[in-house]
């Protein structure tokens, strides 16, 4: 039986972020803090000598490494990250990874305590 494997990471954070294209009045124009959940979802074959998709050591540095960028910071201020909605976190976080983890195959980021998440395919 063969078949290719899908593996997961998550990592949390903080941050701020506004909404500048709502009305000035929006309580979400203004801004305003959430905690996120981040699931990293990479696809690919086991290497013959590790046996491992890839080393989660590698993952875990790449991930905290983004982590810190992200977590307690105004989203607004990041470059490429002006209009800081679920999508482009998503995407973001995408771009990235991208080039040190080319088996990565989605990044969802979840607002747990609104039940929202987006998941963004990158194949």
């Amino acid at each position: 039986m063969s078949g290719r494997f899908k593996i997961v990471k998550e990592f949390g954070f903080e941050a701020a972020h506004a909404f500048r294209h709502k009305p000035a009045e929006h309580e979400n124009s203004r801004m305003h803090g959430h905690s996120f959940r981040v699931e990293i979802a990479l696809r690919g074959e086991p290497d013959a000598q590790t046996g491992c998709v890839v080393d989660f050591e590698r993952l875990s540095s790449a991930l905290e490494n983004v982590r810190s960028k992200l977590d307690h910071h105004f989203l607004n201020d990041l470059p490429n990250l002006s209009t800081p909605s679920l999508e482009n976190i998503a995407q973001w976080i995408a771009n990235q990874l991208h080039v040190d983890f080319p088996q990565l195959t989605n990044v969802t980021v979840r607002r747990p305590s609104l039940g929202e998440s987006c998941t963004y395919d990158v194949t």
